[in-house]
């Protein structure tokens, strides 16, 4: 995709009402003003979904479209399918929520990465070719383009990716202690569970990137562009985290800026690495604290 793609207004307006449609923005307001959602939202959304896949095969442009709409619609069934697997009296014999932290969060991870797997599938049988998706490594070096006061332009990736990664997972590690303030003997306590740590960080970032990052960039670029693509995944991930550590519209504006460099490091190196990477760091982070939690409520 070249920078002189321009993609049409009404295909870029069709996308932004889709995407927060059918993003959590409806759950947070409902929540927000009349209480839990219940099962009529869910329903509402599945039919808003279907309909603007529709759309795409009577409009030409909401064409484009089809295969982002799809895609949304295939997360929409692989995520309820796997939750209501959780939930199955089966699924909690083998991994209890009451268990301690390595067991629950063992269940969790293993749906989590079982859909992004299912999601691979689906993504490999419309675009027979994995770098169409950028689940390739990518252009490790690859020069990224100009942001105001943040990079500057033609600053490669494989300088830019560990600044991002280090800056992230620090202010990730700066906002957690000051939060939690965790003596040094529950930090020493937490250490044997480091190497489950790094397993649920790394299963976590694959499933995530590949989700809600792969999964609608690849489609959404050769019909929005790529400024609009990094925007609405962003936008996407950021309202995802509403109910997230922290809470609320700060908890988004920060998944929404993590999501913007992640798309945007996907974009610019064709490539999954960098995005895994920096998320892989920052989770090592959200998940030792997860641990240190778990060790003061008695459960490891």
């Amino acid at each position: 995709m070249t920078d002189s793609f321009r993609p049409d207004r009404l295909t870029i307006i069709f996308a932004w009402v889709g995407t927060l449609l059918l993003s959590t923005l409806p759950n947070i307001i409902w929540q927000e003003f009349f209480g839990p959602p219940t099962i009529w939202l869910l329903w509402s959304k599945l039919i808003l979904l279907i309909l603007f896949l529709t759309t795409t095969y009577f409009w030409q442009k909401a064409r484009p479209l089809r295969n982002y709409f799809f895609l949304i619609f295939a997360l929409f069934l692989v995520e309820e399918a796997f939750g209501r697997l959780g939930n199955s009296q089966w699924f909690q014999t083998w991994f209890p929520e009451s268990a301690g932290f390595t067991t629950s969060m063992l269940g969790i991870q293993v749906r989590r990465v079982a859909g992004a797997l299912v999601m691979t599938l689906i993504l490999y049988l419309i675009y027979r070719n994995t770098a169409k998706f950028f689940l390739t490594f990518g252009d490790y070096g690859a020069p990224a383009a100009k942001e105001k006061f943040l990079i500057k332009e033609n600053t490669p990736w494989s300088k830019l990716g560990w600044v991002l990664a280090i800056c992230i997972t620090g202010g990730t590690l700066t906002f957690l202690f000051v939060a939690g303030r965790p003596a040094l003997g529950t930090l020493l306590a937490t250490l044997p569970l480091l190497p489950v740590v790094l397993l649920f960080a790394a299963m976590n970032a694959f499933s995530e990137e590949l989700n809600y990052r792969a999964a609608l960039l690849a489609p959404l670029e050769p019909a929005v562009g790529k400024t609009h693509s990094i925007l609405l995944t962003a936008t996407f991930f950021g309202l995802g985290h509403f109910y997230g550590v922290p809470y609320g519209i700060i908890g988004v504006i920060m998944a929404f800026v993590l999501g913007y460099l992640l798309s945007k490091s996907m974009l610019e190196t064709r490539g999954f690495f960098w995005p895994w990477f920096i998320h892989f760091l920052q989770d090592i982070a959200i998940f030792s604290f997860m641990a240190i939690g778990a060790i003061l409520a008695g459960g490891g």
